[in-house]
């Protein structure tokens, strides 16, 4: 596995996500599964990831795919309750860092569990605000 899938891997899964952003390009751009938009940006994605990071639960990987610079790590876990499984489809750039990040998932009522998790996590988060002008 390549060391930022790795790194990647074991951050999210120690619910550590202070390291995440390091791991990505400045210009990364994050594909969320909740609407059709883009977040762009070290500091955005790693603001969403990380709200992110405390709306799953019983979070765990089921399979890593991939090979150099294109992975697919595919998860289940909980939001509020409801059963999910997911895929992160992540490509590193010729550094090594997360350059495209797009999160797909299903069923359809737990997205809609996510997106309204992620949404009052972020109205009720102060610093969030700084990051609405990376959404595309």
């Amino acid at each position: 596995m390549h060391p930022t899938i790795q790194k990647f891997h074991d951050l999210v899964l120690a619910h550590d996500h202070d390291g995440v952003p390091a791991l990505m390009a400045e210009d990364v751009r994050f594909q969320p599964p909740t609407y059709w938009a883009t977040w762009n940006g070290r500091a955005a994605v790693g603001a969403v990831l990380a709200h992110v990071n405390q709306v799953f639960t019983d979070f765990q990987y089921r399979r890593v795919m991939g090979a150099g610079n294109d992975w697919a790590l595919e998860f289940q876990c909980k939001v509020d309750g409801l059963d999910c499984v997911g895929v992160d489809l992540i490509t590193l750039n010729d550094d090594g860092l997360m350059q495209e990040f797009e999160v797909v998932m299903r069923p359809y009522k737990t997205i809609g569990a996510l997106r309204a998790a992620m949404n009052a996590r972020v109205a009720a988060d102060p610093a969030f605000a700084e990051h609405k002008s990376a959404l595309s």
